[in-house]
This record gives C-alpha cells, sequence and structure tokens, in this order.
C-alpha cells in the first residue's frame, strides 16, 4: 500500500465539495486526516441547516473530535478546498490543529493568507503550519462554475419577471 499524498487527501475534500455543490452549497468540502485515515469530513450546509456555523471545517473538526473522544486533534491534519475564514481558522487553533493544507485562496473572507495570517500569529496559544494552493486550480473551477451558474439563474429569472411584466 503507498502512502497517501497531500494531492490525495485534498481529493477527498474535493469529493465533499462537489457533495455540497450538488445539493446547491457553496462547494467547499474537508476532511481531517489522523494516523492516515480520515476520521473527519464535512462540506458546507450553511443554506440546508440555516446556520452560519455549518461550514465544512467546523463539521469536519466536530466529526474528528467525535472520533477521537477529544477536542484536541493534536496529530491531524486538515484538507480544505478553500482558504478558512476567521470562523475557521479560530476552530482549527483551539482544536490545536498542527496543519492545514488548502486548495484556493479567498480574496473576501480568507484568514490565512488572504486577509489575515491569523494561524501564523504567535500572540495565540497555537501556531498552525500552512500549506496553500494544493490542488488550488479544481478547487478555484469548481467555485467559479458555482457562482457562475447562480448568476446565470438570477439573469434568468430577472428576464422571466421582466417578460411577464411586459406581458400584463
Amino acid at each position: 500500500m503507498t502512502a497517501q499524498t497531500a494531492e490525495d487527501w485534498m481529493q477527498e475534500a474535493l469529493h465533499e465539495a462537489k457533495m455540497a455543490y450538488l445539493i446547491g452549497e457553496v462547494p467547499i468540502g474537508a476532511v481531517i486526516v489522523h494516523d492516515g485515515e480520515i476520521i473527519g469530513r464535512g462540506h458546507n450546509l450553511r443554506e440546508h441547516g440555516q446556520d452560519a456555523t455549518l461550514h465544512a471545517e467546523v463539521i469536519a473538526i466536530q466529526e474528528a473530535c467525535e472520533a477521537l473522544h477529544s477536542w484536541r486533534l493534536e496529530d491531524c491534519q486538515l484538507y480544505v478546498t478553500l482558504e478558512p475564514c476567521l470562523m475557521c481558522s479560530g476552530a482549527i487553533i483551539n482544536a490545536r490543529i498542527p496543519e492545514v493544507y488548502f486548495g484556493a485562496r479567498d480574496p473576501k473572507a480568507g484568514a490565512v493568507r488572504s486577509l489575515y495570517t491569523v494561524m501564523d500569529d504567535d500572540r495565540l496559544n497555537h501556531q498552525v503550519t500552512v500549506h496553500e494552493r494544493v490542488l488550488a486550480r479544481p478547487a478555484g473551477m469548481l467555485l467559479e462554475n458555482f457562482f457562475k451558474n447562480i448568476r446565470k439563474r438570477q439573469k434568468a429569472a430577472k428576464k422571466a419577471r421582466r417578460d411577464a411584466a411586459q406581458k400584463n
């Protein structure tokens, strides 16, 4: 059996992101690995749960904590398709996850490299080793296609409303 690479684990996170895409959620996926095994999986469920905290990373962290019967995920790695936001970065730091791998950067909400560098802040009690841009292209394309389709549907709906108004 060959050892899994960061790209292999990120493929698992991309699978989670595709699951989110299929149900109309923003396609972000995450997995947590411990001793070469996935112990936590998650994809965005904010719309379905109407809960702002149902981000992929938070769901994966909850599942991993349950699997290890501990809130400390000190021997784990998190793989996520998009740069974590401030809330997720805080959860990662609080869970003591030592390594995070992410795909695409998030210029609007990224708290790891884009807007903030919270995981490197030595004023906090835990710092995280960050590996970025792992399979960034497929992760970014999935998000780009998702939002392109939303804009297309919104444009079509606007046209339909305009056409209906003209008929009246």
